[in-house]
């Protein structure tokens, strides 16, 4: 398994989706994304998973946590609730169809459920558990040590231990019946921290 047998989608959403990380994303937030992505995709082949839109894939990991974004804080909504606005916004410019919108927010918004029934949502299960091992280091040993050494050389992890937990942390105080305040109260600093990932 190697990132080159994963192709980019050159599409208008999947552009657009790169151009909001770049804009808005630190570089560490922006390698986190692009990691998820090929989590994502590593996940559904060491699976088995056929029959996987890998653009929804793609523009959903890449805006999964731009509600972290100050510019995209929503005051009232948790972060994975307003990325899922900003990735529809982002899918009805790119022409998709009011189905296929609805599809990229519910992506966004369930990775951050502790689990998703992958016969109920596909993209959503990958994409939630792609990000539970980045951000806490689950079910690391699943994916190949080469590729996993592969990715964080192309992605490295930087500083992400801290600002993500510092922004989960801000969010969690200011809105204390979102995902934001669970993920807080449930040790993420600590996952991150001690993410095998980052000892790679």
């Amino acid at each position: 398994m190697r990132i080159a047998d994963f192709a980019v989608p050159e599409t208008a959403a999947a552009r657009g989706a790169r151009d909001l990380v770049k804009q808005y994303h630190s570089p560490a937030l922006g390698n986190h994304v692009l990691r998820s992505w090929l989590w994502a995709e590593a996940f559904a082949v060491v699976e088995g998973l056929s029959g996987v839109d890998h653009e929804l894939l793609y523009a959903a990991a890449l805006l999964h946590d731009i509600g972290l974004a100050p510019e995209f804080d929503n005051h009232r909504l948790g972060y994975e609730e307003a990325g899922g606005h900003v990735g529809a916004a982002m899918a009805a410019g790119a022409g998709w169809p009011q189905h296929r919108r609805q599809r990229i927010t519910e992506v966004i918004v369930r990775h951050n459920w502790p689990t998703v029934d992958p016969g109920h949502d596909l993209e959503g299960y990958l994409l939630e558990i792609a990000t539970g091992l980045d951000i806490a280091g689950r079910r690391d040993t699943d994916i190949p040590l080469e590729f996993r050494r592969e990715v964080l050389a192309a992605h490295p992890r930087l500083t992400l231990a801290d600002e993500f937990g510092t922004r989960v942390r801000d969010q969690s105080e200011r809105k204390p019946l979102s995902h934001a305040r669970r993920l807080f109260d449930g040790g993420v600093v600590a996952r991150l921290a001690g993410n095998p990932l980052e000892r790679l």
